[in-house]
């Protein structure tokens, strides 16, 4: 059971402790005696802002509408999202799932009027905390004890001496005293709650970078545990990302080790993305594949997520027939997750060079890193000798026999020659002339003569289908 405090007075409580006796305001002493396995924690005042925060950061993803409110609060304006999410029913159920993924418990409530929601949401009884018109969200909040709202907390003993108990009771007072006798505020929360007057927000403004940080309450030496507590920072992220209209390409996570004189480097841990993305769901599992490939050198005590690089966010496709075998991305994603699982070293994709050398234009990249390496400068023309698909690792010395390439039988040359002098500026000069040859039995192979002064060689090099 837990109890946090403040000025040595209890301020809230966990359901156990509650049960224990221990109750609002009570000393720590008292808490002691009812209870004495319990935990006491001082509020921090810092860490709960910062909560907040990160809070209406990750529920940026819902609605670009979200403003902090009185009493640890967050409004969001939810009208234009509405269809986007399925109705009001799946988009609180998402809502709700993604703060408690962030490791908190929300208590949510809809209304017409955003102060009318808080009311509903502040109210400890078990009712119904969605309201959808105006009529009905009058009639509950009519019900309301009057000591729900923060500014006549101070004058709650003068208005249950003049017999007000409820928000109704309230609204039938005469304006004029009320606000002679008590705080202006009353009547202006009162009138914004029941839609009689305009609310006005200062919306959330996300930050130009995205850049978050999370303290582990306890070391963590397994890698793949790391992906619980990333989860909370993947949410801010793709809160950010939406609140930008962005799409990351690539992101890093830092797993932070020991401090102090026994510091030692945080372990880099960079998800490159085949194709930008910005859905929970796919970061998380290229983030749970790499994961699962990580030794940890020390237990892990804190998390740095960065997004290093990112794209502006691609609308859908209004395509009226979709491609075959799956969206667009899909090959891009099936990229990512195989670089994740196997490591981007054995994932491979060709990438062409602008280089008259064979062995040096048929090269193999990563294929997480997106577009195939070039040269900068002129392209490989459009039209190609002809060149054989299988290319021999390194070239095979022939002999000659009655002046002939020899390869099993004695090769016949079919064309050619294709005539290749390069290579002076990065090592010993290419001179070679290459031939389409045939053998006895009909294959066909790709051979160059090698000339080296007035001494010639044969090679092959390649082998035809």
């Amino acid at each position: 059971m837990l109890a946090v405090v403040e000025h040595d007075q209890v301020l809230a409580m966990t359901p156990a402790a509650a049960a224990s006796g221990v109750r609002p305001g009570m000393r720590r002493g008292g808490v002691l005696a009812l209870a004495p396995q319990a935990l006491l924690c001082e509020r921090d005042a810092a860490r709960e802002q910062g909560a907040r925060d990160d809070i209406a950061l990750a529920l940026l993803q819902y609605t670009p509408e979200v403003a902090h409110a009185e009493e640890d609060s967050l409004l969001l304006d939810i009208s234009a999202s509405l269809s986007a999410f399925g109705g009001r029913l799946a988009l609180c159920r998402r809502i709700r799932d993604s703060i408690q993924a962030l490791g908190f418990t929300p208590q949510l409530s809809m209304a017409p009027t955003a102060q009318g929601a808080w009311l509903l949401a502040r109210h400890r009884r078990r009712m119904q905390r969605r309201s959808l018109r105006l009529a009905s969200l009058q009639r509950r909040l009519d019900g309301l004890p009057f000591a729900i709202l923060p500014a006549a907390r101070p004058h709650q003993e003068w208005l249950a001496g003049i017999g007000c108990q409820t928000l109704a009771d309230l609204r039938k007072l005469p304006r004029a005293g009320l606000q002679r006798r008590s705080d202006k505020h009353i009547l202006e929360t009162l009138d914004r709650a029941y839609g009689s007057a305009p609310e006005i927000f200062e919306w959330v403004q996300p930050p130009q970078a995205f850049s978050a940080w999370l303290e582990l309450p306890d070391r963590i030496e397994h890698a793949e545990a790391v992906l619980f507590a990333a989860r909370r920072l993947v949410l801010q992220m793709i809160g950010w990302l939406v609140a930008q209209q962005l799409a990351v390409a690539r992101f890093l996570l830092s797993l932070e080790h020991e401090r102090g004189r026994q510091a030692i480097v945080p372990t880099p841990l960079e998800i490159a993305l085949g194709e930008p993305a910005w859905h929970e769901e796919h970061l998380l599992r290229l983030l749970k594949e790499r994961l699962g490939r990580l030794q940890l050198d020390a237990p892990v005590i804190a998390l740095r997520l960065q997004a290093t690089q990112v794209a502006p966010m691609l609308p859908p496709t209004a395509s009226l027939f979709p491609e075959p075998g799956g969206t667009p991305g899909a090959y891009a994603r099936l990229l990512e997750l195989l670089s994740a699982r196997l490591g981007s070293e054995n994932v491979l994709q060709p990438a062409a060079l602008a280089d008259h050398r064979p062995e040096v234009a048929n090269a193999w990249q990563a294929a997480g890193d997106g577009l195939c390496r070039q040269t900068p400068g002129d392209a490989l023309p459009r039209l190609q000798p002809q060149r054989p698909f299988w290319l021999l690792q390194q070239p095979l010395a022939l002999m000659l026999r009655k002046h002939r390439p020899f390869y099993g039988s004695p090769l016949r040359l079919l064309s050619g020659p294709e005539r290749i002098e390069c290579g002076w500026w990065d090592g010993p000069p290419t001179v070679r002339d290459y031939f389409v040859a045939e053998g006895e039995e009909a294959a066909c192979y790709w051979i160059y003569r090698e000339r080296d002064g007035d001494d010639i060689h044969w090679f092959l090099h390649g082998l035809f289908a």
